[in-house]
């Protein structure tokens, strides 16, 4: 099962590398990892979306508690927070097909940063379900290339954290 953690840590350097080094020496995978720094410049925001049950992911929470920098984590469930993903998406059009991939972009909710003869750039925020549903429907244009920010989470009211 996929968790989101919500990590407050201390805005120094080295501290991504001992949080990610925590999830290497206990053998788990990290599938997305953002971070950046929170309305205090002091203290930054890590997003970690991960595999395991709700042991394993306690015993990652009870390891990063242990960690000097670490202030807060917070395993965000996904009734109780906004989860979202920013992908870029350049992929090939032609004449013929140009009508049909601005129907999708539109039908997306898009923004479309670039269109030239043969290209489309667009720019493309959802949940990670909804980021992998344009990536599919794109592919057969022909996708150029893509970059995803990885998941990033907010809880919707105050959360108890731990």
């Amino acid at each position: 099962m996929k968790h989101t953690l919500s990590i407050l840590v201390n805005n120094h350097p080295g501290v991504m590398s001992h949080v990610s080094g925590l999830f290497t020496r206990r053998g788990y995978n990290i599938d997305s990892i953002a971070v950046g720094v929170t309305d205090n410049p002091e203290i930054s925001s890590m997003t970690i979306v991960l595999n395991g049950d709700d042991f394993v992911v306690g015993q990652v929470k009870n390891q990063l508690l242990k960690l000097p920098d670490v202030l807060r984590v917070q395993d965000m469930a996904y009734a109780s927070s906004v989860q979202r993903e920013l992908v870029l998406v350049s992929f090939s059009i032609n004449e013929k097909n140009r009508s049909e991939a601005l129907t999708i972009c539109n039908g997306f909710d898009v923004k479309i940063l670039e269109m030239t003869e043969d290209s489309l750039l667009i720019e493309f925020s959802g949940n990670s379900r909804q980021v992998t549903n344009i990536i599919t429907v794109l592919k057969p244009f022909g996708i150029r290339e893509i970059s995803r920010t990885g998941q990033i989470a907010i809880a919707y009211r105050n959360q108890n954290a731990t």
